[in-house]
């Protein structure tokens, strides 16, 4: 499969047209890669490591020629490019090395088996529905089931055993014995959510990026709201990304293993 044969079609599951007008997906750099055969490196960041990965793997006879990404590279218009800036040397780089970089970002969020939805598979909610839906069936966030109901505690450890976070950040709660039937998810900042969260019903909302009286906007509105960071709650839809474009017959494609999560705690062990 070409490159561009691969985009559209992602494109078509995934129409950069739903992206929100302050984004930035497609193509962020083309260096003249549309034409050949897709070797694709998933990632969540195109970050300077990432770029080094691909080229270390290009070295070392992968041929790699497709950076995919979740966030974009260039968000704001670009004015200028200097040594040392790393919007800079990335670019240098892909054009060097022929490594074109594609993002998927607010289009993907919305998507069936994007950000969202394979949040809510991995724990493995029933019935789920948007929290808001932008085009019949999809939109941003799932809200759904849990069947059977788990304690607050057991949802809270699964979140911890299947995401894998640094850090796990919850509200006040008194009682972690509770039993939770019902939670929206949404990968990455979700936030701005919590009042579209409330009117589903959800007992609990997993997402990141949460403020200090987020949290308390959330206790005070009966709401158990949930922050395992960035990195956790959207990781894993660029592996399930993978995997489609495995079965896709892609001839070579793999997760990045130099992804990174920008935050660390110190103290905690």
């Amino acid at each position: 499969m070409k490159i561009a044969e691969l985009i559209a079609w992602f494109e078509a599951w995934a129409n950069p047209a739903w992206q929100e007008s302050w984004d930035n997906c497609g193509w962020q750099i083309e260096p003249g890669v549309l034409e050949e055969s897709a070797r694709v490196l998933v990632c969540l960041t195109p970050t300077l490591a990432v770029m080094h990965e691909a080229i270390a793997l290009k070295a070392s006879g992968t041929p790699v020629n497709l950076i995919f990404a979740h966030h974009p590279l260039i968000f704001k218009p670009v004015k200028s490019l200097q040594t040392g800036d790393a919007i800079a040397e990335i670019t240098r780089l892909a054009f060097h090395h022929q490594i074109g970089i594609y993002t998927a970002h607010t289009n993907f969020d919305q998507v069936a088996d994007g950000t969202a939805d394979v949040l809510a598979q991995v724990l493995e909610l029933k019935h789920t529905s948007p929290i808001v839906e932008t085009q019949p069936g999809l939109g941003y966030g799932r809200v759904g089931t849990l069947e059977p109901p788990l304690t607050l505690q057991e949802l809270l450890t699964k979140i911890y055993t299947q995401l894998q976070p640094p850090d796990l950040i919850f509200s006040p709660e008194a009682n972690r014995e509770q039993t939770i039937d019902r939670v929206a998810v949404l990968g990455g900042s979700g936030a701005s959510f919590i009042s579209d969260v409330v009117k589903t019903g959800a007992a609990a909302y997993l997402t990141s990026d949460c403020k200090f009286h987020q949290f308390q906007e959330s206790r005070d509105r009966g709401l158990i709201l949930i922050d395992a960071g960035h990195y956790a709650t959207e990781r894993p839809a660029c592996a399930q990304l993978v995997a489609k474009l495995q079965d896709l017959n892609v001839e070579w494609v793999q997760l990045s293993q130099k992804d990174e999560d920008f935050r660390q705690f110190y103290g905690k062990y």
